[in-house]
């Protein structure tokens, strides 16, 4: 770990301030990414601004209806607020599915949604990654790739992003609220994160010196019908190989709203508009699920250890879909997959 100064922002404005003076600063909440990064000296900020003190850790409704989560509000905080479990539980069961529950209480909403890929080579300095060191290549492409991404890939890294959380925020459309340097602005959550292209080392599209201060739900709820299936190694303490948000709004059998996002197969949550809009005005059915399915993954792309990939996300697509059509959302206390 590099030597680094520390300072505790007083405010907003301060942390901004603070970032935007320094390129390699980095912001601190819960640490639970950032401090085991510094340890393999992945990352060597200079600086680390203390955020923990600032007045972003409430869950309050607008006057509009929407719910909106502080970004220092921890997992565990949102998970278990009556709002969410009531209004979001989509967002509830993926943000349960996620970690342990020590993490869960140190996690911050605003660190999740900035987590980092979990890639061998991205964690070991001893290998080129261009993630890490752009221009060094991307050994994941011929390597060890059994958790890599099938979906939005490029030459130039295949890695995958780690959220449940934002897999869940994906499918309910979430708002992402931020301060810099130039004032607020808000950016929807499909438009947040980033596919590799050819510049894999830029994970979101943060500016310099800007900050998450909250991120706001829409009233669009799917209460009723949703679930977060989770496909991974084993039961617990694993990130996903394939996970699926599933949410859908029905009348009388008939499809009038539907939100796929899928986790663990490309550098962002992963969403298809088209293949959403083949569910509506159609009735529940493991055809027409299967056919949704195959036009998500039409461009799929698998590599020496992860093509299984592709037919496990099919397989998950129409179970979470199915789940979701019957009101049956997956328990993540019994994590059998029903």
């Amino acid at each position: 770990m590099n030597r680094f100064s520390y300072m505790r922002a007083g405010s907003i404005e301060e942390a901004v301030k603070a970032a935007s003076a320094d390129s390699s600063a980095r912001f601190i909440a819960g640490g639970t990414n950032l401090v085991d990064l510094m340890k393999y000296n992945v990352e060597r900020p200079t600086r680390l601004i203390d955020i923990t003190r600032l007045p972003l850790n409430t869950i309050e409704d607008t006057k509009s209806g929407e719910l909106r989560l502080g970004a220092m509000t921890t997992n565990d905080e949102v998970a278990h607020d009556p709002r969410v479990q009531s209004r979001y539980p989509l967002l509830a069961s993926a943000i349960l599915a996620g970690a342990s529950p020590q993490l869960r209480n140190a996690a911050t909403t605003g660190g999740n949604l900035l987590q980092r890929t979990r890639c061998y080579y991205f964690y070991d300095t001893g290998t080129p990654c261009n993630k890490r060191e752009p221009g060094t290549g991307c050994p994941a492409t011929f390597g060890r790739n059994r958790i890599h991404a099938i979906l939005g890939t490029s030459e130039h890294c295949i890695a995958t992003h780690p959220s449940d959380m934002c897999v869940a925020l994906a499918a309910l459309e979430a708002i992402i609220h931020i301060a810099g340097p130039d004032g607020e602005r808000a950016i929807p959550m499909s438009e947040f994160h980033r596919l590799p292209g050819d510049r894999p080392e830029i994970d979101t599209t943060l500016r310099p010196g800007e900050i998450i201060t909250a991120v706001e739900l829409p009233p669009e709820d799917f209460v009723e019908h949703h679930t977060y299936l989770k496909l991974r190694d084993r039961l617990s303490y694993a990130f996903a190989l394939v996970s699926v948000a599933a949410a859908l709004r029905m009348d009388a059998g008939t499809i009038v709203e539907a939100r796929i996002a899928l986790g663990g197969v490309a550098h962002k949550p992963w969403r298809d508009p088209a293949a959403e809009a083949m569910l509506r005005g159609h009735p529940a059915s493991t055809e027409r699920f299967a056919a949704v399915a195959d036009h998500i993954l039409r461009d799929a792309k698998g590599f020496q250890d992860n093509a299984f990939k592709i037919d496990l996300a099919r397989r998950g697509i129409v179970r979470a879909l199915s789940q979701a059509a019957a009101g049956t959302p997956q328990s993540q206390t019994d994590k059998r997959i029903r």
